[in-house]
């Protein structure tokens, strides 16, 4: 009887070492946390480079609205609206 519930603890144990070698295989999340480690260093050293490219689109963009805005005032047949206010028009 010993011996037989010592078998069933055995395979019940080496069952489970199965399953979790076939779980490495197959999801490998050794592997998947050593790429998001990569990823995050990756992302860290190009912030500054992303920063950079934020900066100048919302330069752009701003620049952009500046020259709408002036065009608009200088078109503008009210003399009130020409300067920094916006054109109600829009």
């Amino acid at each position: 009887m010993f011996r037989e519930t010592l078998d069933v603890y055995l395979k019940r144990i080496l069952d489970f070492l199965i399953y979790t070698k076939n779980y490495m295989i197959r999801k490998n999340p050794v592997q998947s946390m050593a790429n998001s480690f990569v990823e995050g260093i990756k992302d860290f050293l190009t912030v500054k480079k992303k920063l950079r490219m934020a900066q100048y689109r919302l330069n752009y963009h701003r620049h952009q609205l500046n020259k709408m805005e002036q065009l608009i005032a200088e078109n503008s047949q009210h003399n009130f609206l020409k300067g920094s206010n916006l054109d109600q028009k829009r």
